[in-house]
C-alpha cells in the first residue's frame, strides 16, 4: 500500500520493477538488433556502431531519443545510440546560444568526459597489456 502511495505521489507511471523490466527490453532489443546487423548483413562490429551512433543521432535529431529515454532509463541511455543522441543535442543546444559556431564546440561540450575518460583508459589499458599490432 506504500508503494501504491509513492506510485501516485510521484506521478510515476510503472513501479520500480516495471521501469526496469522496460529498460531490459528497450537494452536488450538494442543489443539483439547490433547482433543482427552483425548476423545476417555481415557488419563489422565497427561498422555497427557507427550504425548506431548515427541512428541515435537521427533520433535525437528529430526528438524521439529523449521520449524513448525517459520511457526505458538505462536501457536506452546506455548503449552507444545514446552518444550520437548526446552530440546532436548538443550542437542544437550550443547553436541556439552561440549561431553556426555552437555545432562544432556543441558536440564536445557534453560528449567531452566521455571521450576523455574513453582516451584515458585505453591508453592505460595499452600500458598494462601487450597491444596488438
Amino acid at each position: 500500500m506504500v508503494k501504491l502511495n509513492y506510485v501516485k505521489k510521484k506521478g510515476c507511471r510503472f513501479t520500480e520493477m516495471g521501469k526496469l523490466l522496460w529498460a531490459f527490453i528497450i537494452g536488450g532489443g538494442i543489443c539483439v538488433l547490433g547482433q543482427l546487423m552483425m548476423d545476417i548483413f555481415k557488419l563489422t562490429p565497427a561498422h555497427t556502431t557507427c550504425t548506431f551512433v548515427v541512428i541515435g543521432a537521427i533520433l535525437g535529431g528529430f526528438g524521439l531519443y529523449e521520449p524513448l529515454i525517459k520511457f526505458a532509463g538505462a536501457g536506452a541511455s546506455v548503449p552507444i545510440s545514446s552518444f550520437g543522441n548526446s552530440l546532436v543535442k548538443g550542437a542544437l543546444l550550443e547553436a541556439e546560444q552561440v549561431g553556426v559556431i555552437g555545432i562544432l564546440t556543441g558536440i564536445f561540450k557534453i560528449t567531452s568526459a566521455g571521450i576523455s575518460s574513453a582516451i584515458i583508459f585505453a591508453f592505460i589499458a595499452a600500458l598494462i597489456f601487450k597491444p596488438k599490432g
